[in-house]
């Protein structure tokens, strides 16, 4: 048996979409599949109930966040893999056969994930390492789109890499993952004070720090719409590309960044931030265009949130209360 966990916030559609494909591509497996609705207000939880009656249903009476609506199903689960699988990613046929094909073969592998396939068809970022200062800069300053395809510059996410053979990696979207039961049992499951974002970065440097290893793999696929259920946030602010918010990111990422890397990295990433948009303000500071005066406040946006974050998770160290 395999178990699937989906974590579902106000994506009804999306979430029907996601079930169809699912079960319609995993004839012949023995599956149970949990969705763990975060107290979506678009009526989620009864679609499923009505409409999917085979699937456990968590309906939870407040939004825990991502890590901890996981972990819900976690202790449930019976299945040796567990599936960790978005409401917004469409599985295609024969992924989790293969997925199950490669974890026994490589009993060492703990996690992995294949391609993630935007609706355009274009392959997203599927086999990435662990982040770095450096990686950032790259990413703020445009470089990294402008040379996906450099394994230099594009180091973070394997530039030049193919995606047609399997590879060792530092860790894998939870967007698609298929995750070792008998791991989790070693290593435990998400931190709980990632509400949203790096909790699965945080888990795969947890697993490598205990001997498992991590892979993408080219012959599983998902169809991933993207920020499906962030998007629903209105009152927030989201990153530029649209799919994360903003204050939600940065939290998580200096609660990662001093678990696991130390104070030090932790400021010389937020340094990098800081450091690009306050120079992004200067720049057009001294544009006279009418475009420059949005472009100043967008930084200064960006510089509040940075600094508004430190200050939530006093470098790092707390995460503040739930639901975020």
């Amino acid at each position: 048996m395999v178990s699937v966990v989906i974590v579902s916030y106000n994506t009804r559609e999306i979430l029907r979409n996601c079930l169809q494909a699912l079960f319609e591509n995993s004839k012949g497996i023995t599956i149970e599949v949990f969705v763990v609705d975060n107290n979506s207000y678009d009526s989620s939880a009864d679609m499923v109930k009505n409409d999917f009656p085979s699937v456990r249903l968590i309906a939870n009476h407040q939004n825990l966040g991502f890590a901890a609506a996981n972990n819900q199903a976690f202790v449930l689960a019976q299945g040796s893999y567990i599936f960790l699988l978005n409401p917004d990613a469409y599985i295609k046929p024969l992924s989790i056969e293969h997925c199950i094909a490669f974890m026994d073969r490589m009993p060492q592998c703990g996690f992995c994930g294949g391609k993630i396939i935007s609706p355009a068809g274009s392959l997203e970022p599927s086999a990435r390492r662990f982040p770095s200062a450096l990686s950032k800069l790259l990413t703020l300053s445009g470089l990294r789109g402008k040379f996906p395809q450099s394994p230099i510059i594009n180091y973070h996410e394997f530039g030049g890499f193919a995606h047609d053979q399997p590879m060792e990696v530092d860790w894998v979207p939870g967007t698609f993952t298929i995750v070792r039961k008998k791991m989790l049992d070693e290593i435990g499951t998400f931190d709980e004070r990632f509400y949203i974002y790096y909790e699965e970065t945080d888990l795969c440097m947890r697993a490598k720090k205990a001997g498992w290893k991590i892979y993408f793999i080219p012959d599983a696929e998902v169809m991933h719409i993207g920020g499906a259920s962030s998007k629903t946030r209105k009152d927030k602010t989201f990153d530029n590309k649209a799919s994360q918010v903003l204050i939600f990111r940065m939290r998580s990422e200096w609660l990662y960044y001093r678990k696991n890397k130390g104070l030090a990295l932790l400021l010389s990433s937020a340094g990098v931030e800081l450091l690009w948009y306050a120079a992004r303000y200067i720049k057009n500071l001294l544009l006279p265009f009418g475009e420059a005066k949005n472009k100043r406040l967008a930084a200064v946006s960006v510089i509040k949130q940075l600094v508004k974050s430190l200050q939530d998770t006093k470098f790092g160290s707390i995460s503040p209360p739930t639901p975020w």
